[in-house]
């Protein structure tokens, strides 16, 4: 018994339809039941109108039941089947019902391709592919070469056998010698005496061969044992200098780690100072924005000056002179002061520029024209003077407006109309 038997003999069973589910451990133990219960199934497979007795219980009755299904196998199917492992009921019994199983299974297999192939053929009728000929032609044409050149050989044999018939009873016609006999005999016994003696000189070759070659491994093995007993004692001998190298390693760890830590501090401190150059880049540029800012701010504060002044001087000029009393009251009385462009700046040491007498004339204008060429002059060293203030003050902060003078904050004052400044 095997378990490629129990698992075919499943197998089969299932395949053929058998209603009862067969395990392989059905068979450990005799078990006749179940035996008896497939033997008469396979029976009725094979025969379906076969009587066979189905009574089991007695020892009598299992063996009339073995005999009849043996003797109905023998008979019919031609299957020889042994009784006694019949009988026994258990793996060995399954070799002998695995021989009616394969029968029967082998021509379900076979009754299923034939259904199959008639099928195919059913569907190939209405279909012809000519490329599938084509090799099968190819095939015919050249088994008709071979037909024909055996055939052309054939003849040619057969006319020889005139001549060859008559050699051939002659030779057999021919009594046999008993001296020539004798001599074949002795030739092939001294042909077979000769390969003996070689074969027995390869094997004495081989055992000297083989002795020779545990003597290599011995040696071998000897070299290998004297190798290991050195490598154990070069193991266990401490070098002369490894105390120094340990020694010089702990102090080549101990520089890495030092290394180790400059190169990180170093890294840290290239990042502040980084930083710290940007950020002073970033005040001295904001610091440039503001200086722009103000200064853009004071020449618009000019401008507006300039121009109320200019203002206020056209005003004056277009008052109309009276005639008679007012000419007179106007020269006894004192011209009235002049609102000049060079008044007092605040923190700036400005001064004023001008005369103490009425009136217009060409060179109260002249001197006015002069008066503002220096203040423009005077503004554009004071720019210079304040740049060059900002620029050493940038990384101190923005200069605030109350502790430098700006220029435009402060108006100047416009001198009162009256007798008394005199």
């Amino acid at each position: 018994m095997s378990f490629r038997d129990l698992r075919n003999f499943t197998e089969m069973m299932r395949a053929l339809g058998y209603p009862r589910l067969i395990s392989m451990e059905n068979f450990r133990t005799p078990n006749f039941t179940l035996v008896a219960e497939i033997l008469i199934w396979l029976v009725k497979r094979y025969e379906p109108h076969m009587d066979i007795p189905t009574d089991v219980d007695t020892e009598s009755d299992r063996i009339f039941f073995i005999k009849a299904v043996a003797q109905f196998m023998a008979t019919k199917a031609h299957i020889k089947l042994n009784t006694k492992r019949l009988y026994q009921a258990d793996g060995y019994a399954v070799k002998e019902m695995l021989k009616i199983t394969s029968v029967l299974y082998s021509a379900m297999k076979t009754k299923q391709m034939a259904l199959g192939d008639q099928v195919e053929e059913d569907n190939s009728k209405f279909k012809f592919d000519l490329s599938s000929r084509i090799s099968d032609l190819k095939a015919a044409r050249q088994l008709a070469s071979e037909v024909t050149s055996k055939g052309a050989s054939l003849y040619d044999l057969l006319g020889k056998e005139v001549d060859l018939r008559e050699m051939r009873t002659a030779a057999i016609a021919r009594p046999l010698e008993i001296n020539e006999t004798e001599k074949a005999l002795r030739a092939a016994i001294k042909e077979i005496l000769q390969s003996v003696e070689k074969t027995k000189d390869m094997l004495s070759n081989v055992v000297s061969d083989e002795t020779s070659l545990d003597a290599k491994i011995e040696k071998k093995k000897q070299e290998l044992e004297r190798n290991r007993k050195r490598l154990q004692t070069l193991q266990s001998v401490r070098p002369a200098f490894m105390d120094e190298y340990e020694k010089i390693e702990e102090d080549l760890q101990k520089q890495y780690d030092t290394y180790v830590e400059k190169f990180r501090n170093l890294c840290f401190l290239e990042s502040q100072l980084d930083e710290y150059h940007r950020l002073e880049q970033e005040r001295f540029e904001e610091a440039e924005n503001t200086l722009r800012m103000m200064q853009h701010k004071m020449r618009e504060e000019e401008r507006d000056l300039m121009r109320s002044s200019l203002k206020d001087e056209d005003s004056d000029m277009d008052v109309p002179e009276d005639e008679g009393s007012d000419s007179d009251m106007e020269e006894c009385r004192p011209s009235k002061p002049r609102p000049t462009r060079n008044a007092i700046m605040a923190g700036r040491g400005s001064r004023f520029i001008g005369n103490m007498q009425g009136g217009d004339s060409d060179e109260t204008e002249d001197s006015e024209i002069d008066v503002d060429e220096e203040d423009d002059e005077e503004d554009e060293e004071g720019d210079e003077e304040e740049s060059k203030d900002l620029e050493d003050d940038s990384l101190e902060g923005p200069m605030s407006r109350g502790t430098r003078p700006t220029r435009g904050g402060m108006k100047p004052p416009l001198l009162e109309e009256s007798d008394n400044d005199f």
